[in-house]
């Protein structure tokens, strides 16, 4: 039995560092490429697995369809999915293109510009976050969610991010130290919890991206359907009596400059009659400032991911 567990775990050894190679042979290649060939090459592996992954195609397409629910036809509903997968493909260009997850990078001929809109926009989070003493971001995983984290740095907003951890553990350590680099504290999923409270305890801000499905979480309104969801940013901010934010940068007409958004501070009530309708009231408003969004850039929406999936055997916090 150990010796098939050893075998198993060198196989799977050489398959990540291949996969790092891989990425680091690209990481190399688009730092010297231009802009044009990095948008050309998106375009190519988004059709690669719109063609060649139906699975994933028809996950997206389903999605698409059952959240517009007749508001797009067949026509539109395809192309938004296919512009969904470049956008994730250019999404991870731009991080292997820019060195953005770094301050030191600032002045890099390969750093990717902050535009001034965007660096407003981060000033007024700056300043809520100020107000606050800390807050709660949130930010839904479409356009190019790790600008965040770059834009927070630039101006000064003192940051927690909470990661899902990759199975590659190359892959995780360089991303990890590039995230690191940036000058915010990177927190793993798992267990976060308890790190999370001490940030909020010592006044500064966390960043969380909490629209995928879960086994472990409530059921709120998304799209017009029930979707699991964590309660964890309501929770948060009922405990501590912390704003939630939240805040998305998408992109301009596939360019690689980008234009974003900021809700006004959804504060919890200090006066609630009962603290499951509190998170249930918390967690529906981030659903809806996370759907206004996407309505407004569907094409740039994750839309690849089982968002709406039926879990066996859950058990609903709070029920």
């Amino acid at each position: 039995m150990k010796k098939k567990r050893k075998k198993k775990w060198r196989k799977g050894k050489f398959i990540y560092f291949c996969e790092y190679a891989l990425i680091y042979s690209a990481m190399f290649l688009f730092r010297i490429v231009p802009f044009s060939f990095m948008n050309l090459f998106s375009h190519f592996l988004a059709y690669l697995l719109y063609v060649f992954v139906p699975s994933r195609r028809q996950v997206a397409i389903d999605n698409i369809r059952n959240a517009f629910n007749g508001q797009k036809d067949e026509k539109e509903i395809k192309h938004i999915a296919l512009q969904s997968f470049h956008s994730f493909f250019l999404m991870l260009s731009e991080i292997l293109k820019f060195r953005f997850l770094s301050k030191e990078a600032s002045g890099d001929q390969n750093s990717l510009e902050i535009t001034e809109e965007i660096k407003k926009l981060f000033q007024k989070a700056k300043k809520i976050h100020d107000e606050s003493k800390g807050c709660i971001f949130i930010t839904p995983h479409i356009g190019n969610w790790e600008l965040l984290l770059y834009a927070s740095a630039v101006i000064g907003i003192p940051l927690a991010i909470v990661v899902r951890p990759l199975d590659n553990i190359f892959l995780e350590n360089m991303l990890f130290k590039n995230r690191s680099a940036s000058g915010q504290i990177i927190i793993k999923k798992k267990n976060a919890l308890f790190t999370l409270k001490n940030f909020l305890r010592k006044g500064k801000s966390i960043g969380i991206l909490p629209d995928q499905g879960t086994m472990k979480g409530i059921a709120v309104n998304f799209f017009g359907r029930k979707a699991n969801t964590t309660p964890l940013p309501a929770v948060l901010a009922v405990t501590y009596q912390r704003p939630i934010v939240v805040v998305a940068c998408c992109r301009k007409n596939n360019s690689f400059q980008f234009e974003g958004f900021l809700s006004d501070p959804i504060w919890p009530a200090k006066d609630y009659k009962s603290e499951k309708q509190e998170i249930y009231r918390l967690t529906e408003e981030i659903h809806k400032k996370t759907e206004y969004i996407v309505r407004k850039y569907p094409e740039q929406y994750l839309w690849i991911h089982r968002r709406w999936k039926e879990y066996e055997n859950i058990k609903e916090l709070f029920s």
